[in-house]
């Protein structure tokens, strides 16, 4: 393998912050990946949902990914979403993600068709795995059925553990299915889960999951941090209660702006299209719920 660090425990699904001109501000994204890893991550998940990925061309993915190990942050603590509809993409990405170091790849289903067989998942892994054997970095699956339309069914993921071996290490649980997530922690000791939400640390500190990948780990990434690493029952619950703030809202666009708020940098709030900016009115009820909690911390 190329990455022997085995990712583990606080993730941050990381934003990436966007220039005046629509394209990333790779200065501005490394700064944040810095502060948050200074500030109770574990590590990082690079170009996920959270970080805008599939609403950038295949060189800014690259270009975003070379900021990264050209920033001398650590890649060894970070994971990088190069999954694509084309196949060709996804080798490309997850080609580039090896020769730079980082710990894994994290891979989307090929999202466009529908109902596919399991036989043409497993030759997209395949053309994936093969292209990247000079240097082989460890897959994880991203499983978001509800974006992508195409599950990591729980007998698909033993197929490829079957077929592919090593190679294959985790899976990151975007569903929201905490059965599902279960059951695939369940198929190897190895296969390390990580459900999206920080209600699941206290399972990762003694149980089945190997840690969460959160959005909302851009925001709460310390008191995440202290409910993983000591049990702490009331920075779990303020961790979750900032997750809470943005049910029923647009989450990316929503943790850019508290984003925004909390950095002191109105450049955040930019999304690239598809997404727009977060209702200044859901702004205003977030950042007031998110300074409630603050206080709590505080007092």
């Amino acid at each position: 393998m190329t990455a022997t660090k085995t990712l583990h425990g606080v993730i941050a699904a990381i934003a990436t912050a966007i220039d005046d001109g629509g394209e990333p501000d790779r200065a501005r994204s490394t700064a944040l990946a810095r502060y948050l890893l200074a500030n109770g991550c574990d590590g990082l998940n690079v170009l996920g949902t959270t970080g805008e990925a599939t609403s950038f061309s295949l060189d800014q993915r690259r270009r975003v990914m070379s900021a990264y190990a050209e920033s001398g942050l650590p890649l060894d603590r970070m994971m990088v979403g190069t999954g694509a509809a084309a196949v060709a993409d996804a080798v490309a990405l997850t080609k580039h993600a090896a020769e730079l170091g980082f710990a894994g790849a994290l891979v989307l289903p090929p999202f466009y068709y529908k109902g596919v067989h399991d036989d043409g998942l497993v030759a997209y892994i395949d053309a994936i795995l093969t292209a990247t054997t000079p240097r082989p970095i460890p897959i994880y699956l991203y499983h978001f059925p509800a974006q992508s339309g195409l599950p990591w069914h729980v007998a698909l993921i033993r197929r490829l553990l079957d077929t592919f071996g090593e190679r294959i290490v985790g899976l990151k649980d975007s569903s929201g299915d905490m059965a599902y997530a279960r059951e695939a922690a369940a198929i190897l000791p190895r296969f390390k889960v990580f459900p999206s939400t920080e209600a699941a640390l206290p399972d990762a500190r003694s149980g089945p999951f190997a840690g969460c990948i959160s959005a909302t780990a851009n925001l709460n990434a310390e008191l995440c941090a202290r409910a993983y690493r000591s049990g702490d029952a009331t920075a779990l619950a303020e961790a979750v209660a900032i997750r809470k703030l943005f049910d029923g809202k647009p989450l990316v666009p929503g943790v850019k702006a508290l984003l925004a708020h909390i950095h002191g940098e109105p450049q955040w709030t930019r999304v690239a299209p598809p997404l727009s900016a977060f209702p200044a009115a859901d702004r205003a009820a977030v950042v007031s719920g998110y300074e409630a909690i603050r206080v709590k911390q505080v007092g």
